[in-house]
């Protein structure tokens, strides 16, 4: 929990990490493209889970809440509020990535106003820096959350440095969705060595691309766009707590 990319190497490397799971999570793209690609590569050996990482709030204010168990799409750019409500709505975990992590993520007085509906804190992803993981671990301890780790990877060869075990059978969308939100016991784990340490720094170093605002004006400020809350797709559904 959780990949931004999918494709055969991204599988191949996650079964050979003996992962049992992927939660599949690509930004600014809708919910049933994500359910039909994880779908297209879960096999008996591989259980890939649909999700969304939804950016909520204006883009430099933005806050991200990873959504799992959604049975509808959920826009970006919608106001925290509005989606958690949304999330609640359909019975989703509400997750937490990467807190205080630059501009992107909710803070500790997020997480602590909000702890009846969310449902873990990421206490650890590979694409953040020591001193952010070390950060999300006491935000976690202090607001009594549960938490779990991610490799986060935007990049394929990060599949599989950090993963979460959970004591339950996850062989379903829903048993995921249900072992989140219950207190079934799991714990962060990731690689050591300074092979994982590089691959973090790479992984990090994609900030640069990933946030850059050439990319945000040319898929996000014209409307047209899937996860745009003004997306036809959406019917006018988020029209009253959209911020775009």
């Amino acid at each position: 929990m959780h990949v931004k990319t999918l494709d055969e190497r991204v599988v191949s490397r996650a079964k050979a990490r003996n992962l049992d799971v992927l939660v599949y999570a690509p930004h600014f793209t809708r919910l049933p493209e994500i359910r039909a690609r994880a779908d297209r590569f879960s096999d008996d050996d591989l259980l890939v889970v649909p999700a969304r990482e939804v950016f909520t709030g204006p883009w430099h204010d933005r806050r991200h809440l990873l959504a799992i168990g959604l049975t509808d799409p959920v826009p970006d750019f919608v106001t925290f509020r509005g989606a958690l409500d949304e999330f609640e709505r359909q019975g989703a975990a509400v997750l937490v990535p990467h807190p205080e992590m630059l501009n992107v993520s909710c803070s500790r007085a997020d997480v602590a106003k909000n702890d009846d509906v969310i449902d873990a804190v990421e206490t650890y992803n590979a694409k953040c820096l020591p001193h952010q993981n070390r950060r999300a671990r006491e935000i976690a301890e202090e607001t009594g959350q549960r938490g779990f780790g991610s490799s986060y990877a935007h990049l394929g060869g990060t599949v599989g440095e950090a993963w979460t075990t959970v004591e339950a059978a996850i062989d379903t969308e829903a048993a995921l969705v249900d072992a989140l939100r219950t207190d079934v016991s799991r714990r962060a784990v990731r690689r050591q060595g300074i092979t994982h340490r590089l691959q973090c720094l790479a992984e990090f170093a994609h900030l640069g691309y990933e946030n850059s605002w050439g990319k945000v004006d040319r898929l996000f400020l014209s409307g047209d766009e899937p996860t745009h809350p003004d997306n036809v797709a959406y019917g006018g559904r988020f029209d009253d707590v959209r911020v775009y």
